[in-house]
């Protein structure tokens, strides 16, 4: 008895790294257990990318299958961690992309060349302010949003962005700033209201 709840202890005290290799031999149980570890940074990332919807739903659930078919070819180069979220931010990115191209080729734009793809009832005023940053942040190009995102809202250091987004952390570091300022002139006149 005692040998089963010390085995039962090791395993789930098992690092992100022994799960990754018995995840690799075919140890669904240890895949699981990953999947766990890692599902509600996945599902806050694509949440703040997307917002909640549908289509965040289906982009968690394929991160972890686009995970499950890459164990054999994951390095080791970056934190298992960084390499689910990496996958998350492109299937996101992916989506952001679909739906332009969706609302380019179906929404008629308003007054001033603009289109308005909230409905009257969800009118600015009536966001708190994690509303308005995310209604805000649904407004600004994705490559701002996904620095803005993992810098600030997930507490992602540069150097972690830089790994997640493969991009150089100069990079994160200029869009980071470019987006802070595009964020606030997207959201300042709607507090100002």
């Amino acid at each position: 008895m005692i040998d089963l709840l010390q085995n039962a202890n090791q395993k789930i005290r098992s690092t992100d790294e022994e799960l990754l290799e018995s995840s690799k031999s075919g140890d669904v149980a240890a895949f699981k257990q990953l999947v766990r570890r890692f599902e509600a940074r996945v599902a806050s990332t694509v949440y703040a990318m997307l917002g909640r919807c549908p289509e965040a739903e289906d982009v968690g659930q394929e991160t972890f299958i686009r995970f499950y078919k890459s164990l054999k070819s994951f390095r080791g180069e970056s934190l298992i961690s960084s390499y689910v979220i990496r996958i998350a931010i492109n299937l996101s990115l992916n989506e952001l992309k679909k739906r332009k191209r969706w609302y380019q080729i179906f929404d008629e734009p308003k007054e001033g060349g603009r289109t308005d793809f909230q409905s009257k009832e969800d009118s600015v005023k009536d966001f708190e302010n994690k509303d308005l940053i995310n209604w805000g942040l649904s407004r600004i190009k994705p490559e701002y949003k996904a620095v803005l995102v993992l810098r600030i809202m997930e507490g992602y250091s540069t150097t972690e962005t830089a790994e997640i987004l493969n991009v150089p952390v100069g990079t994160v570091s200029s869009r980071l700033a470019r987006g802070q300022i595009k964020l606030k002139e997207i959201i300042a006149p709607q507090i100002n209201r």
